[in-house]
């Protein structure tokens, strides 16, 4: 029987764990508050204050970076599971994907909306598709998908602002207005929209699981839009691998390099962003434009920047690598845990704080729940080869009960 510990990459490991928790910082807004307030402050949470402060530190260090890390990691990842497989690699792999497209199902409606899991599965189903290929066409080919979000999100942008211009001129039609209101209620929801929002996340358990099954028939269409930058920065991921970049087997030089100017980059263009949403009064077009068209190429080599910055950080061995390493190891349990923590404290059938707290006062919550993903993963991955989560995913998906006991 093999060891499923051996071999592990430190490194990926690394770069998982502080990104499933720098994920968190972000999603507690959605936990807490409306849908809207994620990426419109003004539409919930405060944006006065130490909610504005939040909302632009968030933006400016966190938004994005962290899910196109963990995006990266998880086509990484991807690849060296199916290396490793050999032959089988294709059949342990649709397994893989098929069970985590089932846990992607039973989380988004279960317990949170913000699901990443099943877009995962659906990415990775397709993203087998070019593990054969070499590192350049890899990485262009996955830049080139990622960067369609220039042409998907920003055309969506300019038709909200022809639907605003349509409906805000001298003689607006009924379905002008109708039509923007509609579309910009996502960003900015009218008072009812916003009533009716909380009366469902502080209901109860039933309450919020009925609304999400009949919302479940809209995760297909989501899935397909951001199918193409979630399958872009699978296969840079990839790319990163094969290439070595993600394990840190280039030099200290090159590392500095990638997060100087990746960092700097990246800082620039969503300085910039953050100053036009300020300016603009959190004008819808340019919120949805900016972050989701705009920013697509400063995400991205922010995100960069940030894995070369961790690789030289962590080149020794230390206990704090070893702490964040196991929360990579575990970052599957670590990503629904979170879920069942959050959800438990805002929505009704928890604490029932949902609404309740500004967007300061929701992300007290995250060094505590930081504080627990560092706690507990190291000691229980002394004792054992997997995470709770990481062990039924690999039983389901390879029919058979794993070694868990060390």
């Amino acid at each position: 029987m093999t060891n499923p510990d051996r071999d592990r990459l430190v490194t990926l490991d690394l770069i998982r764990g502080v990104a499933v928790m720098g994920i968190f910082s972000v999603n507690v807004v959605d936990f807490a508050m409306i849908a809207a307030a994620y990426l419109n402050p003004r539409a919930y949470g405060g944006s006065s204050g130490a909610d504005g402060l939040l909302w632009a530190l968030n933006l400016l260090l966190v938004d994005g970076k962290f899910r196109t890390l963990f995006s990266c990691l998880f086509g990484a990842s991807m690849l060296l599971v199916i290396d490793r497989a050999g032959p089988a690699g294709w059949s342990v792999h649709w397994r893989r994907m098929a069970v985590l497209l089932l846990f992607g199902l039973a989380h988004a409606i279960l317990l949170w909306r913000g699901d990443v899991l099943a877009l995962y599965a659906v990415a990775g189903l397709v993203a087998y598709l070019f593990h054969r290929l070499p590192v350049e066409k890899l990485a262009g080919l996955g830049a080139a998908l990622s960067m369609t979000s220039l042409l998907i999100f920003g055309a969506t942008a300019l038709a909200l602002w022809h639907q605003d211009v349509l409906a805000s001129g001298p003689h607006p039609s009924a379905l002008a207005i109708s039509n923007r209101d509609s579309n910009f209620g996502a960003f900015a929801p009218t008072a009812q929209q916003i009533a009716a929002d909380l009366s469902i996340y502080r209901g109860s358990w039933t309450t919020i699981v009925a609304f999400e099954t009949g919302r479940a028939s809209q995760l297909p269409v989501n899935i397909l839009n951001l199918l193409p930058d979630t399958l872009g920065l699978m296969l840079l991921g990839m790319a990163a691998y094969r290439s070595g970049f993600a394990t840190g087997a280039w030099s200290d030089r090159r590392y500095r390099q990638v997060a100087f100017w990746g960092i700097g980059a990246g800082l620039a263009g969503f300085a910039a962003l953050v100053a036009v949403d300020w300016a603009g009064g959190f004008y819808v077009p340019i919120l949805f434009g900016g972050f989701l068209a705009a920013m697509a190429p400063f995400r991205l080599v922010m995100a960069a920047g940030y894995a070369a910055l961790l690789i030289l950080l962590f080149r020794r061995p230390g206990a704090l690598r070893d702490r964040l390493t196991a929360v990579g190891r575990a970052a599957f349990s670590n990503y629904i845990g979170t879920s069942l923590v959050a959800s438990f404290v805002f929505y009704g059938w928890g604490l029932g704080w949902y609404g309740w707290v500004s967007r300061a006062e929701a992300w007290l919550l995250v060094p505590l729940v930081w504080l627990a993903m560092l706690t507990w993963s190291k000691p229980w991955l002394d004792r054992f080869h997997y995470g709770p989560l990481e062990w039924l995913w690999r039983s389901l998906a390879r029919w058979q009960l794993q070694p868990m006991r060390k």
